[in-house]
């Protein structure tokens, strides 16, 4: 395994994130070493830096960059997909009986706490 996927595993398994100045300690290499892997890392899009402080010293805050997800769950009212997706009845919302039923839905769902 390469330093440069070790370091991207370690910064991976922290859910917070991980001081620079912790990482090359945890990779046992040296700070410059470590610059260069973080580089790299950041080259190929797979983390975030932000300034950070650690222990009063200046440092950076490593997080894995989160793949943006499409997100279904506005489609979503429990286990009810958005019949106005994909439809292709010509309808007016105020009368679609389906559109109605998953608005019902979301409400019985909004009551019990169900929603995301």
């Amino acid at each position: 395994m390469s330093v440069e996927e070790s370091a991207y595993n370690l910064i991976r398994e922290s859910k917070e994130g991980i001081f620079q100045n912790e990482l090359w300690k945890m990779l046992e290499i040296d700070s410059r070493k470590c610059s260069r892997v973080v580089s790299k890392l950041l080259d190929e899009d797979l983390i975030i830096r932000e300034q950070a402080v650690s222990n009063g010293a200046r440092t950076y805050l490593l997080k894995v960059k989160e793949e943006e997800k499409p997100c279904f769950d506005l489609l979503l009212s429990g286990e009810m997909f958005s019949p106005c997706a994909g439809c292709r009845d010509a309808c007016q919302p105020e009368i679609c009986g389906k559109l109605t039923a998953w608005v019902e839905n979301l409400n019985d769902n909004e009551e019990t706490g169900e929603m995301c």
